[in-house]
This record gives structure tokens, sequence and C-alpha cells, in this order.
């Protein structure tokens, strides 16, 4: 492929969007939760980038500008969670404590996983914020001595696999109250899943939002301690 095509900005971030794009027909077409349009769009992201021997420096020309939209994006989040305020003050208590559970069950479930396989503390740092938003778990790990791209791999993990398996849990468990479902889904797989939960309704997906939200909050404090 020309170099003059590949480390132009633009081709970063035309393969990224023509690959997300078939994600989605695909998922449309298919209908199987494994056809997650993000996970699709990384898989031929790849296999262009190796098929035609793309070095990665040439893709991420393009492909950062696409990574500083997610900051924005998740901000955006805050307009769903605004337009039901009402029904979070009615259950602002059972909201705040399910996040905090939500949040620090995370965290030590990756803590106690890290120690019982006797990694070391930058693996740990990289790992631990693996269920908030991106934005905050690439600079959270950093910070803490971590490799911000193994945090990243860890939250795009943690993200596809809630939003393919969040509906079926929400049935083995019976979780059938829109907010129950959105607050588990935020706390578990943050941005990721709260896509998933706008599609079962607008009051899963905010309250998804909101629980991503306070989840990236108590990871952040919890940090100070636990690292």
């Amino acid at each position: 492929m020309s170099n003059a095509v590949t480390q132009s900005q633009m081709f970063g971030i035309v393969l990224t969007i023509a690959a997300y794009f078939v994600g989605l027909f695909l998922q449309k077409k298919t209908g199987w939760k494994l056809c997650n349009p993000l996970l699709i769009a990384v898989a031929i992201v790849v296999c262009v980038l190796l098929v035609f021997r793309i070095p990665l420096e040439d893709y991420e020309m393009g492909g950062d500008i696409i990574a500083m939209l997610i900051v924005p994006a998740t901000a955006v989040l805050a307009i769903g969670v605004h337009s039901n305020l009402k029904i979070l003050r009615r259950y602002a208590v059972p909201v705040l404590v399910g996040c905090v559970v939500g949040g620090v069950t995370s965290v030590f479930c990756v803590l106690g996983c890290c120690k019982l396989l006797a990694l070391d503390t930058m693996l740990t740092a990289s790992l631990f914020p693996k269920s908030v938003t991106t934005a905050i778990a690439i600079d959270l790990a950093e910070t803490n001595g971590g490799v911000g791209s193994l945090a990243a791999l860890g939250v795009f993990i943690t993200g596809v696999v809630g939003a393919m398996l969040a509906p079926t849990f929400s049935k083995w468990f019976r979780i059938e109250d829109p907010v129950a479902q959105g607050i588990a889904i935020g706390a578990c797989s943050h941005a990721l899943g709260t896509t998933r939960a706008l599609e079962l309704g607008e009051l899963q997906g905010a309250m998804s939002g909101l629980a991503l939200s306070v989840c990236g909050v108590i990871t952040v404090i919890l940090s100070f301690f636990v690292i």
C-alpha cells in the first residue's frame, strides 16, 4: 500500500470508521452476540495492518485523533442522567450503594487475582482500573506506574464481554428493574456496556452512564490506598 496513503491522518480515521460500520452491518445481519461492532472493528484494523505490513505508527496518526474523542463522548452520557433526575432522586441511596459495592468489588477482585498469580506492581497497576472508562483508566494506570496500552486492553475486554453478556446475566439472575440493570452494567463494563444498556432502554442507559462515572471516582480514590 502506498506510503502516501498510509502516512496520512485520514488513513487511520477512514479505516477505523469503515471497520466499525462493517461491524454494525454484521451485527444487524446476524443478530449474534459475538458480533460486537467494536470487537469486529478491532479485528479488521489488526488484519489490515498485518496483511499490508503497515506500521502501527502510521495508523496512530489518525487513530489518535479518534481516541481524543473518548473523553467528550463519555461526558455526553451525562445528558441521559439529566433527563432522568426525578428517578435518580427517588433511587439515590440504592444507586449510590450499588455503585460503591460494584466499584470496590471490581478493584479488589483484580487485586486478588493479581496477588494470586504473583503479578508485579506494573501489571497490577495496569489492570486494576479495568472497569472504568478508557479515559480514566489510562491516566490512572500510568500515574501508578502501569502501562496505558495494557490498561486500555483490559478496559476493552471488560467492556466487550459486559456488552455481550449483560442481557443474559439479567435473565439468569432475574434482574428486571431497569435502574438495577443500568447500574449493574455501568459498574461492571463502563462506556461499552452503557452503549448496550441504551439499547435496552433510555433509563438503563442513563443509570449505566451514572454508574460508570461514580465507579470511576471510587476507583481513583481506592488507587491512593491499594496501589
